[in-house]
């Protein structure tokens, strides 16, 4: 009897992983979101904290909090970009911004430093291309709106499109010195 529950069991799981991979391919169901491996697989490459930010944006979309995956997932990728900014050229940093030189950590540094200044203090040093911090600032941009009130509600596409771009962005990174 109970080897006849677990096969019954198990065969309801199966059918449920295949619904859900069907049901995946549909534009705006939320089954595309239980194929989110890939993507959790990529944060492997990343430290523990930001790891964890970006488990908090995917958990978010997996819950239908679109606005506040906007706001995890570039927590994870600026805490990214700032360590790489400071750990690959924090003289180089001084020498471009002499006031900077005041913060003593990485934390104060984010304190008193906007992340606009820092992608664009990235761009002059060579981290990033214009066009790239072009592309950042937007992203910024975005995640302002997600932050602070505004009409912008983002779906589910857009939610998994923006984690998307910020994880290639640090892919990219992860190859950079400066």
């Amino acid at each position: 009897m109970i080897h006849l529950a677990r096969e019954w069991l198990s065969r309801v799981r199966a059918f449920g992983e295949e619904v859900h991979g069907i049901l995946s391919w549909c534009e705006a169901s939320p089954s595309r979101v239980l194929s989110l491996d890939k993507t959790r697989r990529q944060l492997q490459l990343l430290s523990p904290h930001q790891s964890e930010l970006f488990e908090e944006a995917l958990s978010c979309i997996e819950h239908g909090l679109h606005r506040a995956a906007h706001v995890m997932a570039w927590a994870g990728f600026i805490d990214f970009f700032q360590r790489k900014l400071v750990s690959t050229g924090m003289d180089r940093v001084i020498r471009l911004r002499p006031d900077w030189a005041r913060y003593r950590s990485i934390e104060e540094l984010r304190e008193h430093v906007s992340d606009f200044e820092l992608i664009r203090t990235g761009a002059e040093m060579g981290l990033v291309s214009r066009n790239e911090m072009k592309t950042l600032h937007g992203l910024l941009s975005i995640r302002n709106e997600c932050a602070h009130p505004s009409s912008y509600s983002p779906a589910l596409n857009e939610s998994l499109g923006y984690v998307a771009q910020l994880l290639k962005r640090l892919d990219q990174l992860t190859q950079r010195t400066l």
